[in-house]
């Protein structure tokens, strides 16, 4: 038997095929070869189209299953992973009414602070854990306020991955998990916020039907099965935002346990087994994919936006024509530190961690007679993993010790530079796991579909492929360029 995930990021589609008896993953793929477009009709947006979404995961699965060979019938559940905090707006007919907002657009920054200071500080924090910020709620408040003829013709609002679960099974429905990234859930009232909807003035029904997150979510229509390729009534079966479901990916279940992730945006995520928030709402507890009213399970999120497209950016604009190896072993020969070239990564929208302030990317200490091309490619890797640390200081003034990061061998943390710094400034150990997004959401529909019996049972062939520890002869010089980094960002800010 086979179970299949998606990983629906902002970058592109990848997707896995799991053989649910060995543990191995058989089949990997992501579509397109160049990174998505995210438009930005103004300063601080950021749009994608939800159908390119459906278009790229239809031509990836047909590939997927043809190069491989597979019958569609060995294929028995279908996980989602995706891009978490988006908003998608569909009609009646489950039409796509305007582009998705997607998690790193800022529009809303200002909704979500008259928000937080009319609902009061002590209901936010102590009921949603977190100010309604920049999410999901107060970007349909947007909507209602800006463009009120898209808003009186929307039937359903969802997040990326229920506008993908809407399409193979043709039922609209979240989770308490997706709810709660959102800013809709009450965590005292353990139920859909009715301040929240009240105050933002949203009518319930908009908002999709609640299913557990293990569990049969729907079957595959017969319409989407034929875009697909597989079989129809084959099982949905498993969903979650893709940092709860990086986390998951790399069996981080249980309080203290911490996992990472460095793809377009950064992230650690740490997961709590009590209610609890940051006062000034700078990183943020979501419910996670394991969490019950009973036995709370929060994953404290750290996100940074500017991570790797920052590096991205780099490669289009400064670096072209080289590849990211490329451009490491170029940064591998500039020393510790950059040589006094700081990177401020924060680029990419607001940043939640500096109390919503957008510093923007910005670059200190260039010397035109000294410093190359390949400084500033390793003060970028430096200035990320600061990004990370500055973070992380945060969440450990919630009490959470961090001398552990779990993450994919994937993405910047292919980079020895990146993990290197990160190890080396923060003082923890890093191990590194051949999974991703899209084998975790493989890994959970096997779950929710009862292809396993346990947790346990999912993760027993998850293996460890590197573990990084901090070298003591560079952590006085990458601490030196920290503290660099941190005066410079509390200048900016």
């Amino acid at each position: 038997m086979l179970s299949l995930g998606y990983d629906i990021g902002s970058s592109s589609v990848k997707c896995a095929l799991l053989d649910c008896e060995s543990g191995k993953t058989i089949a990997l793929g992501s579509y397109p070869a160049e990174e998505m477009a995210i438009h930005s009709p103004k300063p601080g947006w950021a749009e994608q189209d939800p159908e390119l979404w459906w278009q790229y995961v239809s031509v990836l699965t047909r590939q997927l299953m043809t190069t491989n060979a597979v019958d569609p019938a060995q294929v028995t559940a279908i996980g989602i992973s995706y891009q978490m905090h988006g908003l998608v707006l569909v009609d009646d007919q489950q039409r796509v009414l305007r582009p998705s907002i997607i998690w790193c657009d800022s529009r809303a920054v200002e909704i979500g602070q008259k928000s937080f200071e009319a609902l009061g500080k002590e209901f936010c924090l102590g009921r949603l854990l977190n100010s309604p910020g920049n999410f999901t709620a107060s970007k349909l408040r947007w909507v209602k306020e800006h463009e009120p003829d898209v808003f009186k013709k929307v039937y359903k609002a969802m997040l990326p991955g229920d506008y993908i679960a809407m399409k193979l099974t043709g039922e609209v429905s979240t989770t308490v998990s997706g709810l709660s990234e959102g800013i809709y859930w009450d965590f005292v009232e353990n139920a859909i916020s009715r301040e929240v909807l009240e105050y933002y003035q949203i009518e319930e029904r908009v908002l999709p039907t609640v299913r557990p997150t293990f569990s049969v979510q729907g079957q595959l229509t017969k319409h989407a099965a034929g875009q697909l390729g597989l079989r129809e009534g084959t099982r949905v079966a498993y969903r979650a935002g893709d940092q709860p479901n990086n986390a998951f990916s790399l069996n981080v279940l249980n309080p203290g346990e911490v996992a990472a992730t460095a793809g377009t945006s950064g992230v650690v995520y740490g997961v709590l087994g009590k209610i609890i928030h940051d006062t000034k709402s700078r990183v943020n507890p979501f419910a996670h994919v394991n969490h019950s009213a009973g036995q709370p399970r929060l994953g404290v999120l750290l996100c940074i936006n500017g991570t790797g497209i920052l590096n991205s950016w780099l490669r289009k604009n400064i670096a072209s024509g080289m590849s990211y190896a490329e451009m490491n072993g170029a940064a591998a020969g500039v020393e510790a530190g950059s040589d006094g070239v700081t990177v401020i990564p924060f680029g990419n929208g607001a940043e939640r961690v500096l109390e919503n302030a957008n510093v923007g990317g910005q670059v200190f200490g260039l010397d035109f007679n000294r410093h190359s091309r390949a400084h500033l490619l390793r003060a970028a890797q430096e200035g990320i993993a600061f990004a990370f640390k500055y973070g992380m200081d945060v969440m450990k003034e919630m009490g959470m010790d961090i001398r552990m990061i779990r993450a994919g061998q994937t993405n910047m943390f292919l980079s020895p530079i990146f993990r290197d710094t990160l190890a080396n400034c923060t003082g923890a150990t890093i191990e590194l796991y051949e999974t991703d997004g899209a084998q975790g959401a493989a890994r959970g529909a096997a779950i929710g579909a009862g292809l396993y019996a346990s947790f346990r049972d999912a993760f027993i062939s998850l293996t460890k492929v590197k573990e990084v520890r901090p070298a003591e002869s560079a952590m006085d010089v990458t601490r030196g360029a920290y503290e660099r980094w941190l005066s410079l960002v509390r200048r900016s800010m």
